[in-house]
């Protein structure tokens, strides 16, 4: 990893990334914006705060929410992240249901993913930075992973416990042929910004977790033609209680209680 980006700057050891539907997180009071500069571009942050603790935001699809999934600088994002002093990240995902176990309106605690995107820069290694293979065995933080669990139980928040997440190019979403195969490998979930994410906070040393709204039913299994409405208003539905878990989530977090293996 850049030595460079260890040089942390503020205090600030939390991020949430939001995704589609959510584009800040009500309880970070009046936040502060903060362009921080990386060898892959800028990139804007919100820093707030909530019971004393300052949190970081960043909009997945810039702040004008104009960018498609593949056209995001998913290396910027986790490099500035990473650059102000973040340790751990929680990411917000609107994601199609291939398991019909799966609904429109749940929460679900991404546990793998399947990369099936084409075009994008997907590590940080290459060039100055040489050769580095990462394990991906548990591509999201255990320790995050069992603080969604226990805080989500504990604001009686119902919640899938695993899900695996088969990430798409987009913007176009996929055909029911897509669907149908990425069902048959064992995907519950699609997604369109599921990867690299994960992937580049892996290599940065950042502990990060994915928390999974349903939007809708993937092509194929839904009775309709999907669109962008449809998503948004289960994600205004699920707003209010992914706030609480996101910020409850945020204040526990303590960097010094290593989970022993994504902080470095």
């Amino acid at each position: 990893m850049h030595h460079y980006m260890r040089n942390s700057i503020e205090k600030i050891e939390f991020a949430i990334i939001g995704g589609t539907g959510v584009y800040d997180v009500s309880g970070l009071g009046e936040t502060k914006e903060r362009e921080i500069k990386t060898p892959y571009g800028n990139v804007r942050a919100k820093i707030g705060e909530n019971k004393g603790k300052k949190i970081a935001f960043l909009n997945r699809h810039g702040e004008g929410r104009n960018l498609p999934p593949h056209l995001i600088n998913y290396r910027a994002n986790i490099f500035a992240l990473k650059k102000i002093g973040i340790k751990a990240i929680l990411a917000t995902n609107a994601v199609g249901a291939i398991n019909t176990k799966m609904k429109p309106g749940d929460m679900v605690f991404a546990s793998q993913f399947i990369d099936f995107t084409k075009s994008r820069a997907g590590t940080f290694c290459g060039g100055k930075s040489g050769v580095a293979h990462v394990d991906m065995t548990e591509p999201y933080c255990p320790k995050l992973r069992k603080q969604l669990f226990n805080f989500a139980k504990g604001l009686k928040i119902p919640f899938k416990k695993t899900g695996t997440m088969a990430v798409t190019e987009g913007p176009r979403f996929e055909t029911p042929a897509e669907i149908k195969f990425f069902g048959k490998i064992g995907a519950d979930l699609v997604s369109m910004t599921g990867f690299p994410e994960a992937a580049l906070a892996r290599e940065a040393g950042l502990c990060y977790a994915s928390v999974c709204i349903v939007t809708n039913f993937a092509a194929g299994i839904s009775r309709h033609p999907l669109t962008l409405d449809e998503m948004t208003v289960e994600l205004r539905k699920a707003k209010p209680r992914l706030d609480k878990l996101i910020l409850e989530i945020a204040n526990s977090f303590n960097a010094s209680d290593d989970c022993g293996r994504c902080l470095n």
